[in-house]
C-alpha cells in the first residue's frame, strides 16, 4: 500500500481535494496568524496605542466574517441547485488571493488600507472554505470522511508551514534573497501567499468533479429563487434536524475560542513584549508539529469515535487558556504553541468530518453554509470581545482567561449530540431528495 493510500488519500481526486488545504493554509499562517499581525502592529498601525492596535485587528477580523454571515446560506443553497460548488470556490479564491497580493502596497501608518485588504482577503478565504468543505461529501465515501478530512488538515499544515518558513527566512535575512530591507521582504511574503494560493488550487479545479445539480422536478424559477425557498423550508423543518442544531450551537462556542486563539495569539504575544522571532518561530513549530498530531487524531477517531476525539481536543484548549493567562516569558509561548499544535488540526478536522456525516450529501453546500454562518458568528464575536475587553481593561489577559467558558459550553452541547440519530435523519432526507438514488 502506498503512503498516500495509508493516510487516506489513495485516489487522485482525494489528493487534489486535499491540496486546497495546502493552498489556502498559507493565508491562515502568514496572513492571519504570523507575519501580517506583526506588520500591522509594528508598521501599519504603529502610531496607535498597543491595546488599540490589538482591538482594531480584532474588529477587522469580525467585520470580514459578518459579510459572509449575510450571504453564505443563500450562496450555499444556490450552489447545490446548480452544482456550482467549484465555481463559487474559484471566485472566492481569486478575490482572496488578489486582495492578499495588494497588501504589498501597505506602508507605515496605512492601517486603514491594511484593514480593508485584510477584510477582503478574509472574505475570500472564508467564502471559499464553505464550498471546499462541502465537496468533502462528494469526493469521500462515508467510511473515508474522518481520514480524508484529517489528511487534508495535515497537508495544510505542511503547505502553510513551508511557505511560512520561507517567509520567515526572508524577513530575518532579507539581504540573502536580494531584498533591500526587511520591510520589502515582509511585503514580498504577502505576494508569495497570493501566488501560492492560486497555483496550488489548480489540482482541485482539474481533478475534482463537482456534485450534480440538485434542482427537483417540482422546483420552478431561478436558482436564486429556489435557493431562498429551500432556506425557508429548512428553517421551518429545523426540528427534523435536531442533532445538526445541537452540533452547530456547540460548534459556535468552541470554534469561537479556537478561532480567537489563532487570530489573536500573535498580537497578544507582541503586546506583552515577546519578540518577533519567538512569535513567528513558535507558530512555525505549530505548523510542523501539527502534521503528525493531526494524522494521529484521525487514528484516534477511528478507535474512540469522532465525538470523543473532539472532546479531548477541547479539554486541552481549556488548559491552554488557563496557562496563557499567566504567560510572561518567551519559553511559555513556545510551550503553549506545542499544546496548540497537538490539538488544533485534530479539532478542526474532526469537526468537519463529524458535521459531514450528519448532513444530506445532496444539500451539503447549503448545510455547510449554515456551519459557516455559525463559525463566522463565532469569528465575529470572539475577536470583537477580545478587543473590547483588551481596550477597556488596558490588557488582553482577562480576554484570554474568559475564552475557557467557550470551550466548556461547547463540550456540554457535544455531550448532548446523538451522532447516530443525526446520520439516520440525514440518510432519510437524502433518500427523499434523490428518490432513493445515490446522490
Amino acid at each position: 500500500m502506498s503512503f498516500m493510500a495509508r493516510i487516506g488519500l489513495g485516489r487522485p481526486e482525494l489528493r487534489a481535494w486535499a491540496m486546497y488545504d495546502w493552498a489556502n493554509s498559507a493565508f491562515a499562517t502568514t496572513i492571519m496568524a504570523a507575519i501580517l499581525p506583526i506588520y500591522y502592529a509594528s508598521v501599519a498601525a504603529v502610531d496607535l496605542p498597543p491595546n488599540v492596535r490589538t482591538a482594531y485587528w480584532g474588529y477587522t477580523s469580525s467585520l470580514a466574517l459578518l459579510v459572509m454571515v449575510v450571504f453564505a446560506p443563500l450562496l450555499g443553497a444556490v450552489a447545490d441547485i446548480v452544482g456550482g460548488q467549484k465555481k463559487f470556490l474559484a471566485v472566492f479564491t481569486v478575490i482572496g488571493s488578489v486582495a492578499t497580493g495588494l497588501l504589498w502596497f501597505v506602508g507605515k501608518g496605512d492601517w486603514v488600507l491594511a484593514s480593508t485588504l485584510y477584510l477582503i482577503g478574509n472574505i475570500g478565504f472564508a467564502g471559499a472554505l464553505v464550498f471546499y468543505d462541502s465537496l468533502l461529501t462528494t469526493v469521500a465515501k462515508p467510511e473515508e470522511v474522518d481520514r480524508v478530512s484529517t489528511a487534508g488538515y495535515a497537508i495544510g499544515y505542511v503547505g502553510g508551514g513551508v511557505l511560512l518558513a520561507i517567509n520567515l527566512v526572508w524577513t530575518l535575512k532579507p539581504e540573502l534573497f536580494g531584498f533591500p530591507d526587511k520591510g520589502v521582504a515582509v511585503r514580498a511574503s504577502f505576494l508569495s501567499v497570493s501566488i501560492w494560493w492560486l497555483v496550488f488550487s489548480i489540482p482541485l479545479w482539474r481533478k475534482v468533479k463537482g456534485p450534480k445539480a440538485s434542482r427537483g422536478t417540482h422546483e420552478q424559477g431561478s436558482p436564486l429563487t429556489i435557493g431562498f425557498t429551500r432556506l425557508m423550508a429548512t428553517a421551518k423543518d429545523i426540528k427534523r434536524y435536531k442533532q445538526i442544531v445541537i452540533f452547530l450551537i456547540g460548534f459556535w462556542f468552541y470554534t469561537d475560542g479556537i478561532g480567537t486563539i489563532i487570530k489573536m495569539a500573535t498580537m497578544f504575544g507582541a503586546e506583552i513584549g515577546i519578540g518577533e522571532t519567538h512569535l513567528i518561530g513558535a507558530l512555525l513549530l505549530v505548523q510542523f508539529l501539527g502534521i503528525p498530531a493531526t494524522f494521529a487524531f484521525g487514528a484516534v477517531a477511528s478507535r474512540i469515535g469522532t465525538k470523543a476525539g473532539l472532546m479531548v481536543t477541547l479539554t486541552v484548549y481549556s488548559g491552554i487558556c488557563l496557562l496563557g493567562y499567566w504567560m510572561t516569558e518567551p519559553w511559555q509561548f513556545w510551550a503553549l504553541a506545542v499544546l496548540v499544535a497537538l490539538v488544533q488540526g485534530g479539532s478542526q478536522a474532526l469537526s468537519r468530518s463529524l458535521y459531514a456525516s450528519i448532513v444530506p450529501p445532496s444539500r451539503a453546500a447549503e448545510f455547510f453554509s449554515f456551519n459557516s454562518v455559525f463559525s463566522k458568528f463565532a469569528g465575529i464575536f470572539g475577536p470583537a470581545l477580545f478587543g473590547i475587553v483588551a481596550q477597556s481593561a488596558g490588557s488582553s489577559r482577562s480576554s484570554i482567561l474568559f475564552l475557557i467558558s467557550f470551550f466548556i459550553v461547547g463540550m456540554i452541547f457535544l455531550a448532548m449530540l446523538d451522532v447516530e440519530e443525526g446520520r439516520r435523519v440525514a440518510a432519510a432526507a437524502e433518500r427523499e431528495i434523490t428518490g432513493g438514488a445515490p446522490a
